[in-house]
Formats: C-alpha cells, structure tokens, sequence
C-alpha cells in the first residue's frame, strides 16, 4: 500500500508544523489554553507525529541502503544547512529588527549575545533562548526560537538508528517491538514515580513515538490499511487525551493513522513535491515573536495564528527552494535525491 514515489506525507508534514504554529499562538499572544484534553493534544500530538513519521522513513532509509556513512551524511544534509541558516536569521535578523521596532535602543551586552546565540546552539542542543533580554515586552519573553530544541532530540533517534543498525540489531524483526514496549513501560513507570527529570522524560517521550513509527514499518506488510481503522485510530486518540499522558494509549494509534492516511489519499494535489513542512517549523517561532513585537499578539490565538502561518511561507519556500533541497543534491553520489523519497524526507520536530 504504501509507495514512496506516491503518497501524502509532505502534505501531511505541512499540516503537522501548522499545527504547531497555531498551538504556540496560545504562549505566545498570552491566551491560556485551560482545557486539558485540547492542551494536551494541541501541545503534543504535532510534534510527536513528526516523530513517528521519522521512525518509519529513516528506518525505512537504513533498511533500504544500511551503509553508515551514506546514512549519516543523508541526515546532516537534511538537518543542519537550513539550521545553521535559521540560527544566523534569528541572530542577526529577527533580533535586531525586534530592537529596532522597539525603538529603546540597543541593550547591553547585544552583539556578544548575537555571537553567544550562534555558538552556544551550535551543535543542535538549544542552550540559549534569548540574545541579550529580547524579545521582550511580548507576552512569551526572552525566547526567539521554542522550536529548535526538539531537533537535538531528532538527531538523537537518527544517531539510535545508525548504531543499531551498525551492530546488526535492525536484521531482527523484534528489536524494533522491544524498543517500543520498553520504552512504554518506562514512560509508565516514569508517570507511576513521579520523576521530573526532563532529561528522562524526553528521552522516553521522543524514543516512544519514533519506535511507535518505526514499529508501523517493521510490520507494513502484515498491517491492514483502510479508512475504518484511521477512523478508529482517530477515536482511540480523541479518548486518550482525557488521560494523563495521551501517549500510554495512542502512541500506536497515531503513528498508524499519519502513516496510512499518508498512503490512503489519492488526491494528486496533496502528492506535494515541495516540502516546506521544515521551514515551516523552524521559522515560525521567530516570526511570530517579531508579530508580537509590531502588536498583533492583541489579534488573539486564532488570528495570530492565521497570520503568523501566512508570514512563514516565504521563509520555509525560501529555505526550501535555496537550501535543504540543494543540500539534498549532495546525499548520495550516485543519484541526486527525489523530494519524495523515505530517504529525503526530512522529520523535523
């Protein structure tokens, strides 16, 4: 059923990293979100489902070609070219646009945070969210990008793939259903034991629904794909969020119904060849704090949203059009890539 030359996923990516955008309206026009099953949801279920379309594309792009290096160098090229670009945007554009639109003056110490900014989120891990105080006067202050830091974890799963798949773990069939259930018991376990490490939590958050992917992949060909079970995918989902942690419940469920919607939906308009699902995630962020620092945060969640998804486009069209596609051209020596292929897709988060 599911034909990498012809499928949704793009479309679906696009609509996931939208989903972000207008879940970060809520933080960032200062609007609470106090209804939990909608707080849980919106707060989580996007991301996640960026990361268990990646457990089942990369999986799919070491089983395909399991050669290390060519692996390894596929997913840098994916990653880093449009973050290193969006880093020095945030560092040398948005911010000092914000500064100027704010007409206070430049605040102390502005240049050496630019530099600190680049350097300290340099190698993927968010370690600084501010340059220098800004933006500030906004209703989510002193953060330019809240969706950068979810990549590090990205990367961190690819890492999990290459050395599994080096050792010659991925050959077993159960390996990838162990992960999962492990991970599941651990993030259960986690709950029952009320551990607050972020460090453990997102470790099992992201491990859990990249298996939940990767699980989907392993058993392609015995799982059945139709639109009833998407529908009961979509219940199963609905209900889980009523519960702690939405993830106990339908980790499965939504990498399922994600990947065979992808596959199910035949309208040819929705094949998108252009992916500007990643440019889309990454640019976001800052666009909407330089909306919120001109005023428009006043709009409301929806309205904010609205916008802020409008003024994106151009930035993801541009990051797509003038880097990742053209770094992608770069990940193989043999073929240059086709947007649609498992192994170009990228799985931003």
């Amino acid at each position: 059923m599911f034909d990498p030359r012809l499928n949704a996923l793009n479309a679906l990516r696009l609509a996931l990293a939208v989903g972000v955008i207008f879940f970060h309206s809520f933080p960032l026009t200062g609007t609470p979100l106090r209804w939990w099953p909608a707080a849980q949801f919106l707060g989580n279920a996007f991301v996640d489902g960026f990361f268990a379309l990646s457990g089942f594309l990369i999986l799919s792009s070491w089983v395909r070609n399991p050669q290390w290096w060519a692996f390894l160098r596929a997913r840098l090229l994916r990653i880093l070219p449009a973050f290193y670009v969006c880093l020095a945007f945030t560092a040398f554009v948005a911010a000092p646009l914000a500064v100027v639109i704010r007409g206070e003056g430049m605040p102390p110490g502005f240049p050496e945070s630019i530099e600190s900014f680049v350097k300290n989120n340099a190698l993927l891990e968010m370690r600084q969210f501010d340059i220098a105080g800004t933006p500030a006067d906004v209703p989510f202050a002193q953060a330019w990008n809240g969706s950068l830091w979810t990549l590090y974890w990205e990367f961190k799963c690819y890492l999990a793939v290459l050395v599994l798949g080096v050792l010659g773990c991925l050959k077993w069939r159960l390996t990838v259903p162990m992960i999962f259930l492990l991970t599941l018991a651990g993030s259960i376990t986690a709950r029952i034991a009320h551990i607050d490490s972020i460090l453990v939590n997102n470790t099992l958050r992201f491990a859990l629904m990249f298996s939940a992917g990767a699980v989907v992949y392993v058993f392609r060909h015995r799982i059945p794909a139709n639109w009833g079970l998407v529908a009961v995918a979509a219940v199963v989902i609905g209900w889980s969020t009523t519960a702690g942690d939405y993830r106990f419940y339908a980790a499965l469920p939504l990498a399922y119904l994600l990947i065979v919607a992808g596959s199910l939906i035949k309208v040819p308009r929705l094949r998108l060849k252009n992916d500007l699902s990643y440019g889309m995630y990454i640019y976001a962020f800052p666009m909407q704090q330089l909306l919120a620092t001109v005023g428009l945060a006043s709009w409301g969640a929806v309205g904010f949203g609205i916008v802020s998804t409008l003024a994106t486009v151009p930035l993801a069209a541009a990051s797509w059009f003038l880097i990742e596609r053209r770094a992608l051209r770069y990940k193989t020596t043999r073929t240059a890539p086709t947007p649609n292929d498992p192994a170009a897709e990228p799985a931003p988060s």
